[in-house]
């Protein structure tokens, strides 16, 4: 029972249905001091978010640069590729389903915002940002990639300590903090008259990206059985005990030793696959960004904001760099994500909120797919140096 109470999706899951509660049955005096923490919360978040960036960027790029061979590069071309492909393969379908799928629900968020109360906090903090998101990204790449030049370096001292800070944000104050942040987002749209649209979208976008992670494993798996002659589906059943593990740890890097021994069934060599199953638990994020991609489309199309393929096009790119820097932790990638979303797709505090709130529900999905897919990378990999001789 402790452990149920505990997790963090648990922990999501029992702030919406507090949230809805709230908001349909509470008087607006009450509903207010929600408003007011998520002020609060939402600024405190907007100024965390150049620092996230920062703090997990600089090390992860650094630590990528040092002792750069044949093999890390070559594991990651493949992973950023794979997490490219996973981001446009969801952009194409996303981009062909929803419009009709969510265009009902977008009409009625639409009459609903014209119609519906707005619930304000008894008081306000402006909390600004050291930086803009933007700034902070190019920061953190040319610190990051001029320390992956240094040997020995006082200031990577200081970038790893500044690491272990962020983490310890993360961890110890916003992640806990999540539940009710989006309990208060669930209040006020239940006081609004919003949440069932909501609640809608929700069950659509689960339910398509379900699918969506399902065809991308094949198609992984496919490439993977033709470039090492062997059977896909035996070669993705191998892994299923790494799937499901995932499922229940949510943490790519938890994970790590039943991949590792899936892979290695498989056929990957021992010095392959101790390479490429840590290096992997860390950059390749094909189904984080699945979620990502697809949430942020729907939500975009609820709110009536126009999207284009150029705009998905840069944001993707950016994204699998970002995420990179994803902490081994439950909500990790999509903290790392919430300044891009910002800065390039213009997502707001109530968006933001609602994207947490839908990427933290379909977590241990994403996390299944990054790792079973880094079996997949294993094979191509240990295919591909020996053909080349490294």
């Amino acid at each position: 029972m402790k452990r149920i109470f505990s997790n963090l999706l648990f922990k999501v899951f029992l702030g919406i249905v507090l949230g809805i509660v709230f908001g349909l049955f509470l008087p607006e005096s009450v509903n207010r001091i929600f408003a007011t923490f998520n002020a609060f919360f939402g600024q405190f978040l907007n100024f965390s978010i150049p620092l996230i960036i920062m703090g997990l960027i600089m090390p992860a790029i650094s630590d990528l640069g040092r002792g750069a061979g044949k093999l890390l590069l070559l594991t990651a071309a493949i992973a950023y590729g794979s997490t490219l492909f996973s981001g446009f393969m969801t952009y194409f379908a996303a981009a062909g389903i929803f419009p009709t799928l969510l265009e009902s629900h977008a009409a009625n968020a639409a009459s609903i915002t014209e119609t519906g109360k707005e619930l304000l906090p008894y008081f306000s903090i402006t909390i600004p940002p050291a930086l803009d998101v933007m700034t902070a990204l190019v920061f953190a790449f040319l610190i990051g990639l001029g320390l992956s030049y240094q040997e020995k370096s006082a200031l990577g001292a200081v970038v790893k300590d500044f690491q272990v800070i962020i983490m310890q944000l993360i961890e110890k104050v916003i992640v806990p903090l999540l539940p009710l942040y989006i309990l208060g987002i669930f209040a006020g749209m239940a006081f609004n008259g919003k949440v069932y649209s909501v609640l809608s979208v929700f069950v659509t976008i689960i339910g398509v990206i379900f699918a969506l992670h399902i065809l991308l494993l094949a198609i992984q798996y496919v490439i993977a059985g033709l470039l090492t002659k062997k059977n896909p589906i035996k070669l993705l059943a191998t892994m299923l005990p790494a799937y499901f593990t995932a499922l229940g740890t949510q943490s790519s890097a938890a994970t790590i030793p039943v991949t590792l021994e899936q892979a290695i069934k498989n056929g990957v060599s021992k010095k392959i696959a101790g390479f490429v199953i840590p290096l992997c638990a860390t950059i390749h994020l094909s189904g984080s960004i699945m979620k990502i991609t697809a949430c942020a489309m729907a939500l975009m199309i609820l709110q009536g904001i126009p999207f284009t393929f150029t705009l998905f096009a840069g944001f993707i790119f950016m994204l699998g760099i970002a995420m990179v820097a994803a902490p081994g932790v439950p909500g990790g990638a999509i903290m790392a994500a919430i300044g891009i979303l910002q800065s390039m797709l213009g997502f707001n505090e109530e968006m933001q909120g609602l994207m947490i709130a839908l990427y933290i529900a379909m977590d241990s999905f994403g996390t299944a797919c990054n790792v079973t897919g880094d079996g997949a990378i294993a094979l191509a990999v240990n295919k591909l140096t020996k053909q080349v001789g490294a």
